[in-house]
């Protein structure tokens, strides 16, 4: 019998296995809102009514897939992160909260928050409430936005050292954190996905990370404007902040894949979003010359030295790019947004099928998902398995994380469908 890690395996060398391989919750950008969690588990019976859902990243708000979850719909992929959330506090000391929607949940004793008079609230680097407030939920919102902590920039001096304060060498707890949890995780056949915050600084120009959530005084550019504006006239600051990343990120997968060695199954490396709805972000000669130098380092280091694959979440429409991020060697693509200009399934699968695995364009989460008939939303996943699997290369994920407000019968056709017609007998 073929067990989830020989199934994705086989996928990630473009070769058909028995079934195409699922992932839900297997990363931070493959997961689902909590409030979905939650009327999901309900409706398959998982848990009595109140039973509250860990929150295992607070600023998406996303929810855990817990292990009868997963096995209930199939799912072969399983994660590997680290101890500590963007914010800087750990995952640990659970504590009741509840979202905007009701959904009754758990989240770490690290998640401290003060309401507003307007009914927003606020979160804190750390946990921190001695200083500012680096996040905010509105009223009635669904995830935490990243407050601007932007000291005036004095471009005759800036620091190349302030825009790396959060990019640190692993600890040796986080080391053993991740020794133990990966041989934990071995043993459940499932294929192991990698996310190593400590080792982040591989991920270069996330704009998530850019307002160094986790800082109590970020210093350096810090605002997502001028982030972007920096793409254009601080670029080489930028790729002067890369480079001393890259070394940091090298010494930290080292480190890393001595403590968890081949029990990795794929690592996630980059996660910055180069593409809009209608087209790039950046220009091919900016990703050539800010990115992809770094990205090479990255996934030779990994190629030569482990038997890990390598991971790029990169959103939009990116088809202008996807030829310099092929031949910058990452093996998987995520999350393979078909509903952005110039990405069209077909298309993509003929151009590069045999070059890089599909992780997700699996079905459509601005319209069809949240806003479509369980009919709609059976079709498209019926399409998509036809499309993107023959030949192997394809690990069915929606499009990015699955909303909270998707009707909860449309979950319901959407995973009843993949287990239907998953099988390579694609009708």
């Amino acid at each position: 019998m073929t067990t989830s890690k020989e199934r994705l395996q086989e996928a990630l060398e473009h070769r058909e296995p028995d079934m195409v391989p699922l992932d839900l919750g297997g990363t931070g950008v493959t997961g689902m809102h909590v409030d979905a969690v939650y009327r999901l588990r309900q409706a398959l019976q998982l848990d009595p009514p109140g039973t509250p859902v860990k929150v295992v990243e607070p600023l998406l708000q996303l929810g855990e897939i817990g292990t009868d979850l997963a096995d209930a719909l199939g799912v072969d992929v399983t994660p590997l992160g680290s101890l500590t959330t963007i914010f800087g506090f750990r995952n640990e000391g659970w504590k009741s909260w509840t979202t905007f929607a009701g959904t009754p949940v758990l989240v770490p004793e690290g998640f401290n928050t003060e309401p507003e008079l307007n009914g927003d609230i606020l979160i804190y680097p750390c946990g921190d409430k001695t200083v500012a407030p680096c996040a905010r939920m509105p009223r009635g919102g669904l995830y935490l936005d990243a407050l601007t902590r932007q000291d005036p920039i004095d471009d005759d001096h800036l620091r190349v050292e302030d825009n790396l304060e959060e990019f640190t060498p692993i600890t040796d707890d986080d080391l053993a954190y991740l020794k133990t949890e990966s041989e934990r995780l071995q043993a459940t056949n499932k294929a192991v996905v990698a996310e190593f915050q400590a080792s982040s600084a591989t991920n270069f120009g996330d704009i998530g990370q850019v307002p160094g959530l986790d800082l109590r005084y970020p210093k350096g550019i810090r605002a997502v404007d001028e982030w972007y504006v920096s793409l254009g006239v601080r670029t080489d600051y930028l790729h002067e902040v890369f480079g001393r990343q890259c070394e940091i990120g090298l010494q930290n997968l080292e480190r890393i894949h001595a403590a968890v060695g081949e029990r990795v199954t794929v690592v996630g490396v980059s996660y910055a979003d180069f593409g809009a709805q209608q087209g790039p972000l950046i220009s091919p000669s900016t990703y050539r010359k800010l990115f992809k130098p770094f990205h090479v380092k990255v996934n030779d280091w990994v190629h030569t030295h482990t038997t890990w694959k390598t991971f790029i979440h990169c959103c939009g429409s990116i088809w202008r790019l996807l030829d310099d991020i092929v031949d910058a060697g990452f093996d998987c693509l995520n999350p393979v947004q078909t509903s952005a200009a110039d990405m069209d399934p077909v298309a993509l699968k003929l151009k590069y099928g045999s070059r890089i695995t599909f992780w997700g364009g699996g079905i459509d989460t601005q319209k069809v998902l949240p806003f479509g008939t369980p009919d709609e939303v059976r079709a498209m996943v019926r399409e998509r398995m036809r499309t993107f699997g023959p030949g192997g290369g394809f690990v069915f994920s929606p499009i990015h994380n699955v909303q909270a407000g998707v009707p909860t019968e449309n979950l319901l056709a959407l995973y009843e469908e993949v287990g239907l017609c998953r099988r390579y007998v694609l009708g």
